[in-house]
């Protein structure tokens, strides 16, 4: 049973990522791209979450740690430069 959950949200997870690929792709803007980027970040996270659940290994937990620290840090540096032009002052 817990085979069918993990593909139906394996799926969704997906979908989700495909459309955020799309809004990234189509974006008008710098800031719309950079709001696709986050929700991307995020559905990445859980897709490793749910692989890690798939495989029964913790490893993958601690990549999705690094992967969310690395993700924020990213999204404050990219809106950092559209607001400012610069990162660091």
């Amino acid at each position: 049973m817990i085979e069918y959950a993990l593909a139906f949200a394996l799926s969704c997870v997906v979908l989700g990522i495909l459309l955020n690929l799309a809004r990234l792709a189509i974006g008008p803007s710098a800031t719309d791209r950079i709001l696709a980027l986050d929700p991307m970040v995020i559905n990445s996270i859980s897709l490793l979450i749910l692989y890690g659940v798939w495989q029964s290994s913790p490893m993958y937990f601690e990549a999705v740690l690094l992967l969310a620290m690395v993700g924020f840090i990213s999204t404050v540096a990219y809106c950092r430069y559209i607001l400012h032009g610069n990162v660091i002052e």
